[in-house]
C-alpha cells in the first residue's frame, strides 16, 4: 500500500468537515477544542486499500492510527509460521492510537478482507499538531488512560467466561 506524500493533500469540498465529524466519533478526539481538532482533521489522509493487502504487519513500527470508513479488515497474529485470525474490524473501528505516542512495533498484522477506505493519521503529523496545541496533551492522555482502563474492565468481565489463567496475565492498567 502506498501512502500519500506530504503536501499531496487536495481536499475535496466538505472533506475537512467530514474528517472533523469522523474524528469526533472516536474515543481520542471528542473532547478537544475545535481549533486543534480542525488541524488534526486536516492532517489526516484518506487511503484506499485493496482486499488482501496489509495495512500494517506484525513487527513494523508504522506510527499511524487508522479509522476504517468502509470495508473490513482482520487482525492477525503470526507465531511459529502460522497465522491466527483474531478479530474482524469494520466501519468506525479506530485502531493504533498508541502508535501515535511513540515507537511501537505492531504485535499483530491487519489485512483488508474487502476493499477499504481509511482515514490515516501519522505519528509525525500527530506530534506536529500537539506542538501547536500543547493544551491538548493532557486531554488526549486522559482519554487514552480511560480507554485502557475500559479495555481491562471488559477483559475482567469476559474472563468470567472461563479463563482463570488469564487473570494472572493482566494488569495493563497497573502500568
Amino acid at each position: 500500500m502506498s501512502w500519500p506524500q506530504e503536501g499531496s493533500k487536495n481536499f475535496q469540498a466538505g472533506e475537512l468537515q467530514e474528517n472533523l465529524a469522523l474524528l469526533r466519533q472516536t474515543y481520542l478526539f471528542p473532547d478537544l477544542p475545535m481549533e486543534s481538532l480542525k488541524v488534526f482533521a486536516y492532517m489526516c489522509t484518506r487511503e484506499t486499500v485493496k482486499a488482501g493487502d496489509y495495512l500494517f504487519r506484525q513487527g513494523e513500527d508504522d506510527g499511524q492510527a487508522i479509522l476504517i470508513l468502509t470495508g473490513s479488515a482482520v487482525l492477525i497474529r503470526e507465531e511459529n509460521g502460522r497465522e491466527t485470525e483474531i478479530l474482524e474490524y469494520g466501519p468506525g473501528a479506530f485502531l493504533g492510537s498508541m502508535a501515535l505516542l511513540g515507537e511501537m512495533h505492531r504485535l499483530f498484522s491487519l489485512r483488508a478482507v474487502s476493499d477499504l477506505v481509511c482515514l490515516i493519521l501519522t505519528r509525525q503529523k500527530f506530534n506536529s499538531t500537539l506542538h501547536q496545541f500543547p493544551q491538548a496533551v493532557p486531554k488526549i492522555m486522559n482519554l487514552l488512560v480511560r480507554q485502557i482502563n475500559a479495555w481491562e474492565e471488559r477483559f475482567l468481565v469476559s474472563r468470567s467466561e472461563g479463563c482463570e489463567a488469564c487473570l494472572h496475565k493482566i494488569g495493563v492498567s497497573m502500568i
